[in-house]
């Protein structure tokens, strides 16, 4: 932005109080310990009135507490009551030991909340004698209870259910002595036994349910059997009949007057429960309500003087307060003003800077405080943001020069990408045209003998007769030559052939599938010239069967790369060697190829830098460090999988490929031949 763009400066703000003025002349620190130190004094003089207030509260709180832990006693004790009725009632209807032991638990709780409680609150002291006396009584009861409840199970065990049971044999002797069914007697037995076992379910329901239906059915029952035993004495047939009819009789009234008995207990157990047990607890509850209404009204009385405290309290806070406050808000406001202000003209200044205004001056440059020293900061930043500007324009120029110098140097390292193109297909070519003269200069150096041959044969056919022994010789002679040809014309069709396929495969980048074995014993034919010249010998180890679906011309521009690379940088000196190819399979989708020469090797630097591109240890003999670069960018771009070397100095050089058999197309065709020169230590 030129200096004419700038927008005009603002006008001068309106000018401040004098109080404002006068406090800006203190630092800002001082300002704002002037009001930490008055709030500290409004917490002081507060701190002391809530003190005093806080001791009568808390002696008004004091009283309120013990007025609520009283309460709470008389609640735990109603409900201790109250458990322990259950329990009463509970151990009656079905006795265990269980119940028994809770009962003796609930009741020691009782108790020593009795025992520990009445001396030590005054508050239920008048109440807690007459509290305890109840108790006392509620609990003895339970003893009594006890008692009755044993006689019961006595009278029911002893007087109940033992002549039920000699009645049952009874019923047993005379079934067994009647002998057939169709006796005359075991109509009316079948009656006195039906009415025996009703009698029976009747007396139990009875014990375990006091339903007076089941005593009234057990006693009509019993009295259905006393009547069906003389029917029965006159029907029965002999002696045993007789006899246990007649102590049938006798064991029917017996269970008669057990069940009696029984009802007599069960009504004196009732009285115990409705008197000593329930009565006891309902007077226990009364005592108990009427300490509680005792509590309701001291606690009322204590929640007033404590409400009265906390509102003295609070009047004496709020006068004191209110006044501190307002002397605090009238500080804060001037010390507020006196920064903020200046503050917001400096932020002002700053968002101007940071939107790329750099014209308008920052004030507050001449004050003393801390503001004054921030402004000339940001007065210091704002002309370092013009020199920035500046800076930034002049870097502008200087990155479109560099990018123009880049682009530059992107075509001309294309250049010389296809530049080592050609001298690696010259090569090549070279080599194979070596490789094809011998056959064919063998063939035409045959091919001339055997013209002379002929026109002497010729010759000696015109002078006349010819004998059988220069016929044969010429046969055998032209049988000869003609084998010689066949062979080496031969030879030079294979490499021919050879050559062409690794050509097409490089020159069109076609995705088809191709035998492993078959593509690399073609492009180790292309490079066997170059390598014989060296005095390298190629070993091919590669199984039959490998099918893949790939680019051929991308993996014979790297293992030709690759053989060339060891010619160059592995045998340094004309030095002879061995290059070695083997490959196999990684599972069912992947395959392993390694390229390993017993050459000179790489040093550790060399090794780490080897797929650099433009890296190279020829670069005063013609090496350009694209080799090995366009080999990892073939293995993995085109090929789609992985390259790794391991090498060391003296120790030759191996390296490894994990390609997939099948890979996809890629988006663009594969790169031709490509350079053969790298760093190869």
């Amino acid at each position: 932005m030129s200096a004419e763009s700038y927008p005009a400066a603002e006008p001068a703000p309106r000018k401040r109080l004098d109080l404002e003025r006068l406090v800006r002349a203190v630092p800002i620190r001082w300002r704002i310990l002037s009001i930490a130190v008055l709030n500290t004094g409004v917490v002081i003089i507060l701190a002391g009135l809530i003190w005093n207030g806080a001791t009568a509260l808390g002696r008004a709180w004091d009283e309120v507490r013990e007025v609520r832990e009283s309460d709470a006693v008389l609640v735990l004790l109603e409900g201790e009551a109250g458990r322990l009725q259950n329990l009463i009632h509970r151990y009656i209807n079905e006795p265990s030991p269980e119940i028994f032991a809770e009962i003796l638990l609930v009741r020691e709780a009782v108790l020593g909340t009795l025992r520990t409680r009445k001396p030590a609150d005054p508050m239920l002291a008048n109440g807690m004698e007459g509290l305890a006396g109840v108790t006392e009584r509620f609990i003895d009861g339970f003893g009594e209870l006890r008692a009755v409840q044993t006689a019961i199970n006595r009278v029911y065990e002893d007087e109940v259910l033992r002549p039920a049971r000699e009645m049952a044999g009874l019923y047993s002797i005379v079934e067994g002595s009647s002998g057939r069914r169709d006796a005359l007697i075991w109509p009316a037995l079948a009656k006195s036994r039906e009415a025996f076992t009703a009698t029976l379910v009747a007396a139990n329901a009875y014990y375990l349910s006091l339903s007076s239906a089941a005593a009234d059915d057990a006693v009509r029952g019993l009295e259905t059997i006393e009547r069906t035993v003389p029917v029965l004495t006159d029907l029965a047939t002999d002696d045993i009949q007789r006899d246990a009819l007649e102590a049938l009789g006798k064991r029917a009234a017996a269970f008669r007057k057990g069940l009696g008995a029984l009802s007599d207990r069960f009504t004196a157990r009732t009285s115990i429960l409705r008197s000593a047990i329930d009565g006891n607890q309902a007077s226990m509850i009364q005592t108990i309500d009427a300490l509680q209404s005792e509590m309701r009204r001291r606690e009322a009385r204590a929640q007033a003087m404590l409400d009265r405290t906390l509102a003295a309290i609070f009047r004496q806070v709020v006068l004191v307060a209110t006044g501190f406050l307002l002397a605090i808000l009238v500080g804060a406001m001037v010390v507020t003003r006196s920064i903020r202000n200046p503050l917001k003209e400096l932020m002002s200044a700053m968002h101007a800077i940071v939107a790329g205004h750099y014209g308008p001056v920052v004030r507050s440059t001449t004050e003393k405080d801390e503001i004054g020293a921030m402004a000339r900061a940001v007065e210091v930043f704002r002309e370092n943001a013009i020199a920035k500007r500046q800076a930034e324009n002049d870097l502008r120029a200087a990155k479109e020069n560099a990018e123009k110098a880049l682009r530059e140097l992107r075509d001309a390292q294309k250049s010389l990408i296809d530049a080592e193109k050609l001298a690696a297909l010259g090569g090549l070519v070279a080599g194979v045209a070596h490789e094809v003269n011998n056959p064919v200069g063998i063939s035409l150096t045959v091919a001339s003998s055997l013209v002379r041959r002929s026109e002497v044969f010729a010759g000696e056919l015109a002078q006349g007769p010819l004998r059988r022994s220069k016929l044969d010789d010429f046969v055998a002679g032209t049988r000869d030559a003609a084998q010689q040809l066949v062979a080496n014309l031969h030879r030079a069709g294979e490499l021919i052939q050879s050559f062409k396929q690794v050509a097409v495969d490089r020159s069109h980048a076609e995705l088809r599938d191709f035998d492993l074995r078959e593509a690399t014993e073609q492009i180790g034919a292309s490079v066997r010239p170059v390598l014989r010249k060296a005095q390298i010998a190629l070993v091919i180890e590669v199984p039959d069967g490998i099918v893949m679906d790939s680019y051929p011309g991308s993996l014979g521009q790297v293992l030709t790369n690759l053989f060339l690379n060891s010619v160059a940088h592995g045998f340094p000196d004309g030095r002879p060697g061995t290059i070695e190819v083997r490959a196999r399979q990684l599972g069912a989708n992947h395959v392993e190829v390694i390229v390993a020469d017993d050459g000179v090797g790489m040093t550790d630097d060399v090794r780490r830098r080897a797929f650099d591109p433009f890296f190279t240890t020829r670069r005063g003999q013609g090496g350009t460090g694209l080799g090995l670069h366009i080999i990892h960018s073939l293995v993995t771009q085109s090929l789609g999988g992985r390259l790794t070397l391991d090498t060391a100095l003296g120790h030759g050089t191996t390296f490894r490929m994990v390609l997939p058999r099948r890979v996809t197309r890629a988006g663009a065709d594969a790169p031709a031949l490509q350079t053969t020169d790298q760093a190869h230590g």
